[in-house]
């Protein structure tokens, strides 16, 4: 069975929103979080939930489905759903896995859907390596795992420090975290994720890694802090 995808279906259109309901319904893996036509809806569930998938439409009369992919795009994956072809030049800017021209099919919606999990298969496995993609600067980043020092949690951003280079993500803490892998890193306060082979000493209420960078515990992570140091 495969792994639960979360959704959101984004249509001014409540015939759209309620097909493509129904078209999700049959489908076991995913898990629709929010279907309709509220924008600014959508935009404070992606503050507070892991979207895996959008289907949104392009033209909408509050915000365009171009402009909320710039407000919302950082993991989030879209499917354009729209009437209007000559949008999908300007709509692969961002991180589009097909574009579904009205009406839809169920048909050509389950290809879509199978486009995606192919593609997520391939990133997986890109990042189960040693290394990590990120996304800034709308270039893609490839850090080596053993170069971050630690990662800093900045509100919507995060900040990975290597040893000659800063890089600016727009991303969480909590998803950045499911993409390193879990040996290789630890957890120490809400605003730091810190790389276990630069840990050198702890030091009261602080860690020092071996740049001599010396970073705060926070008191829900030092239990944790505490047994990989062995006390």
């Amino acid at each position: 069975m495969k792994k639960k995808v979360s959704c959101i279906i984004l249509d001014d259109e409540p015939f759209a929103v309620e097909l493509l309901k129904n078209y999700s319904d049959k489908v076991s893996y995913l898990e629709v979080m929010y279907a309709g036509g509220d924008v600014y809806k959508a935009i404070e569930l992606l503050k507070n939930h892991t979207i895996e998938l959008i289907f949104i439409d392009i033209q909408m009369p509050e915000l365009t489905g171009i402009e909320f992919m710039q407000i919302a795009n950082k993991d989030q994956n879209f499917i354009i759903t729209s009437a209007y072809q000559e949008y999908a030049l300007e709509a692969f800017n961002f991180n589009v896995i097909d574009f579904l021209l009205k009406p839809i099919t169920f048909t050509r919606y389950y290809q879509s859907l199978e486009k995606y999990s192919q593609w997520k298969e391939r990133y997986v496995e890109i990042n189960s390596q040693e290394d990590l993609f990120v996304k800034a600067d709308r270039k893609i980043h490839r850090i080596s795992i053993d170069r971050i020092n630690y990662i800093e949690g900045l509100r919507d951003y995060i900040r990975i420090h290597t040893d000659d280079e800063k890089i600016m993500v727009y991303e969480n803490m909590k998803d950045i975290l499911k993409k390193l892998p879990q040996h290789k890193f630890l957890r120490i306060h809400r605003s730091y994720i810190v790389s276990i082979q630069h840990l050198k000493v702890l030091e009261g209420n602080f860690v020092i890694l071996k740049n001599s960078t010396q970073l705060g515990i926070g008191e829900t992570y030092r239990k944790k802090v505490s047994q990989f140091f062995k006390i």
